[in-house]
């Protein structure tokens, strides 16, 4: 894959991610906060994760044009490139199966916007439904709520989400954890499957 380098790296401004947390949780809340600066409403998005220190060893060149500081003895962090565009009309569990990533990238993070169901009301899903009524049936339901989710994964296995209502739009409400949507984290897993 190809990377959109310089203006399209998320967080090239200071970032507002908690310093306590892993480095692959302020990589997902920078593309999250990144998303965010985007609005609502938009497609898929795709970034390869780099190891920040080798990519500046590596890459100075790059690393000065994506506003990477030099900070000997900085914690390890990773730096998100987005990727081209999703190509339209592809399911993206489809999309995801044709990916192959260099060795230099370290991990992979999706954001991509759904729409959800609170618990409550998952017994009056009518049975019966394809996908595509499915999906019609809770964009009329009304309790839907649009999240946007992003998640990350590493070729180690460790991984990472975040999810941010529509309805909640704030950096302070957006929830984190490695198993908030475990579907999609294997299917990014999966793209470094040999």
């Amino acid at each position: 894959m190809s990377s959109n380098s310089g203006s399209n790296r998320p967080g090239s401004q200071e970032p507002s991610t908690p310093m306590a947390a892993s480095p692959l949780t302020r990589a997902v809340l920078e593309i999250d906060e990144y998303a965010a600066g985007l609005g609502w409403d938009q497609p898929a998005r795709l970034f390869a994760l780099v190891d920040t220190a080798r990519l500046r060893a590596q890459e100075p060149g790059l690393a000065d044009q994506l506003g990477l500081d030099e900070t000997p003895g900085a914690a390890p962090s990773y730096t998100p490139v987005e990727q081209e565009e999703l190509p339209a009309g592809t399911a993206l569990d489809k999309f995801l199966g044709t990916i192959a990533w260099p060795d230099a990238v370290v991990g992979c993070a999706l954001t991509v916007e759904r729409l959800m169901l609170p618990p409550s009301a998952e017994g009056s899903v009518p049975h019966g439904m394809n996908e595509k009524q499915l999906a019609k049936w809770v964009a009329a339901h009304p309790d839907r709520q649009e999240v946007r989710m992003t998640v990350a994964v590493l070729r180690d296995g460790a991984r990472e989400s975040a999810l941010r209502l529509r309805e909640k739009d704030s950096p302070t409400e957006v929830l984190t954890g490695p198993d908030l949507v475990p579907g999609l984290a294997d299917a990014l897993a999966a793209t470094f499957a040999d």
